[in-house]
């Protein structure tokens, strides 16, 4: 390789967008062709137009800056092997997608059993909304979320995070998963409701 409802929903403000593209340079199609064809400059390009969102993917999924930047550099080590398979049947962006989810799913299988639920702090008492006590309070609500979520099964993380947080429709979910339409809708269903159930003290 070259150099919320009675639903939990964390859809987000920073819902994932369309990466900018670079002046001057092509879309991202003719550059996985050119890359495909050997251009380590294309696929340089393409590697700095989407790091970001498989980071941010990767960060999501597994918890772990560190185990989600070593995540998607392998995620690119396999795109540049794979590139001259591509056959923009689907975008690049939906095929890094399914790469660095899949390689994250793969590091998820592989963990011990999550910690227990016990371990969510009990929410302080309500402060004044601008005061530190409640900054603190919406921290360690972050972080209870992080380990609520750590009790889903990888697949239900997975299709929670790629429906919640970056914004996906179920079809194009599916495809990034390699799963059916009908598992990802059941997946999803299920996490909202364990994380519903296991933020409730927080909301």
């Amino acid at each position: 390789m070259p150099g919320n409802g009675n639903q939990l929903s964390a859809r987000a403000p920073d819902q994932v967008r369309e990466p900018d593209r670079e002046p001057g340079w092509p879309d991202d199609g003719l550059l996985a062709v050119r890359a495909g064809e050997g251009d380590e400059e294309a696929f340089e390009t393409l590697v700095r137009r989407h790091t970001p969102v498989m980071l941010q993917l990767a960060t999501r999924l597994l918890g772990s800056r560190t185990e989600a930047e070593d995540a998607v550099q392998d995620a690119f080590v396999s795109a540049w092997r794979k590139l001259p398979e591509f056959r923009g049947a689907s975008a690049f962006r939906t095929w890094m997608y399914r790469i660095t989810t899949n390689r994250c799913l793969n590091q998820l299988r592989a963990r011990r059993p999550a910690a227990d639920l016990d371990s969510v702090p009990e929410p302080a008492a309500p402060e004044h909304q601008s005061s530190p006590v409640r900054v603190a309070e919406s921290h360690a609500a972050t972080r209870a979320l992080a380990t609520a979520m750590a009790g889903l099964s990888p697949e239900q993380r997975a299709c929670w995070v790629l429906r919640e947080l970056h914004g996906m429709s179920y079809e194009t979910i599916a495809e990034t998963v390699g799963i059916s339409l009908q598992a990802v809708r059941g997946r999803v269903f299920r996490a909202r409701r364990y994380l519903t159930e296991a933020m409730s003290a927080w909301r």
